[in-house]
């Protein structure tokens, strides 16, 4: 796949450096200090499921939609789901699409999602080497403490010449909210996503969003777009007051496409 907007990533182009459950990124300025965004889909399902309907319901474009036309472009046959959640991705893909398997860790969610399905860990892919045509990560690779792992892994399990599509949010996302809700840096933001893969992968590119890609209509829908996004309720109670509606918000990220190199191309 091609776009105007692709940037090649550097090998090696990361400021990050990995410590002992955060990352500790190194600026002109001074230090960040980064986490994981936490994980609650088995405890909190439905917070998780409210955020979904409330970007489903309010923007303007699909993530999913795009990712599974990049599959097909691909003509990826076989297709590993890291995170898969309930399904969201195997909904956005066609009858006639490419064979996926889902993983993740919530044993909640993924009763929901169709077979075939896996409970595991991305660190940890119970797969043999070399089987998969692509592995999607959507969005889900900042809830590790060490996403290097699980790339790691990803370039295993892929066969050469196969693709790991990848998708994450910047550290800007949704400026309208920063008065009420700033989301913190995590392990594996759009800013810092193209480097650490470009560790592991021989080749990657960078497909980077800023626009103005959803409008909340009314009061709840804000305040279901800020607990969708692990905002306090209470805040999210405030700002859905405070804010006028219909609130246009601008989203900020990367679907960033890595590709395995192949035998013949090492050459």
């Amino acid at each position: 796949m091609s776009a105007p907007n692709g940037r090649q990533a550097p090998r090696d182009a990361t400021g990050a450096a990995r410590l002992r459950g955060v990352l500790d990124i190194r600026g002109g300025t001074g230090i960040l200090v980064v986490v994981t965004v936490p994980f609650d889909y088995d405890t909190a399902p439905e917070r998780y499921r409210l955020g979904m309907q409330a970007m489903r319901a309010h923007s303007a474009s699909s993530l999913y939609d795009r990712v599974a036309v990049m599959l097909t472009e691909l003509a990826a046959r076989f297709v590993l789901d890291v995170g898969c959640a309930d399904g969201v991705l195997r909904a956005a893909l066609p009858p006639c699409g490419p064979r996926l398997v889902g993983i993740d860790a919530s044993a909640r969610l993924l009763q929901a999602h169709p077979v075939p399905v896996v409970q595991a860990d991305a660190a940890r892919l119970p797969f043999t080497d070399g089987v998969f045509d692509a592995v999607c990560a959507l969005n889900v690779l900042y809830h590790l403490t060490d996403p290097l792992l699980a790339i790691h892994e990803a370039h295993r399990v892929l066969r050469p010449g196969g693709h790991l599509i990848v998708a994450t949010i910047a550290r800007d996302d949704s400026p309208e909210l920063c008065k009420y809700w700033t989301r913190p840096a995590t392990s594996f933001d759009a800013e810092d996503a193209p480097g650490l893969l470009a560790r592991v992968f021989e080749t990657v590119t960078s497909y980077p969003w800023d626009a103005p890609l959803v409008t909340l209509p009314d009061p709840a829908a804000i305040r279901d777009y800020l607990i969708g996004r692990q905002a306090p309720v209470k805040v999210a109670n405030t700002a859905s007051r405070e804010l006028p509606a219909p609130l246009t918000v601008t989203k900020r990220g990367a679907l960033i496409l890595a590709v395995k190199q192949s035998p013949i191309a090492a050459r």
